[in-house]
């Protein structure tokens, strides 16, 4: 394992012409493949979340000498169409956290808007599932789960679940924050859901350390370079390279506590 951690990568839509919404957060399916040629060439193993989390949980047994998660987000069609052939090709596992109410094909209830770009099918998921591909829970409409009364918070979480388990026939193990965005009230819920790990993002390598309901990931974008995709993968300058996101997460995550605050301040007044 680097030293410092796992490097947990988060990514979202893989595509030449992504939707403008989607744009920074995406790769083209030219880097993901350079991204990944990388991965294979300099030794890393990937794992599932689930993997990991086992792995962690178990004292005695050790990780792979170059442990690599490659996760995404939402449920983008381009990780089906693009990043699964490059999985394939060299037989890398990886995680998919699904926002539920944005994949295509199930009834007109089930559907929520917001999503940024062309989704997945079920049976596309399915065929990821299928593929090595583990599927993890994101919500169902992809809120701020941190700013959700509880019974809407628990209605995002437990929905997703149900609607993972229906469609694959088997209980998601795994679940990734919207946004990165949770609280000590959101990840109790998510484990009281069942869920055994759940992923933040941070900017930061995961450890143990973390406790498996806030673990860190790194953030890939389309302005991400080899050679910096390099060096996240590695370990080295993590943190330099995310100092304006984390100061702006921290900044920002203090307006979640006072919106939070206000919210329920004008509750108990109505």
């Amino acid at each position: 394992m680097i030293a410092g951690g796992v490097p947990i990568l988060m990514y979202h839509a893989v595509a030449d012409t992504p939707a403008r919404a989607a744009r920074g957060l995406s790769v083209t399916p030219s880097a993901f493949a350079e991204q990944m040629e990388l991965l294979a060439q300099r030794g890393f193993t990937p794992l599932t979340t689930r993997q990991l989390a086992a792995v962690w949980r178990d004292g005695r047994r050790a990780l792979p000498a170059r442990p690599v998660l490659i996760t995404f987000d939402d449920g983008y069609e381009g990780v089906h169409r693009h990043a699964l052939p490059e999985l394939r090709r060299h037989d890398f596992p990886a995680t998919l956290f699904t926002s539920t109410g944005w994949v295509l094909g199930r009834a007109a209830q089930d559907q929520a808007p917001g999503a940024l770009d062309i989704m997945l099918h079920w049976d596309q998921v399915r065929e990821l599932a299928a593929s090595g591909v583990e599927i993890g829970g994101h919500s169902h409409s992809h809120p701020q789960l941190d700013q959700l009364s509880d019974d809407r918070l628990w209605f995002e979480v437990l929905r997703c679940k149900e609607i993972l388990t229906e469609e694959l026939d088997a209980p998601p193990v795994s679940f990734a924050y919207p946004y990165g965005y949770s609280s000590q009230r959101v990840r109790r819920m998510v484990r009281t859901a069942g869920f055994g790990i759940s992923l933040a993002v941070g900017n930061r390598l995961a450890s143990r350390a973390q406790g498996p309901y806030a673990l860190r990931r790194v953030t890939v974008r389309r302005s991400t370079s080899i050679t910096e995709f390099e060096r996240l993968v590695e370990g080295r300058a993590v943190a330099r390279n995310f100092a304006k996101d984390r100061a702006l997460t921290k900044s920002y995550a203090m307006v979640r506590r006072t919106r939070r605050a206000l919210g329920k301040v004008r509750g108990a007044r109505v």
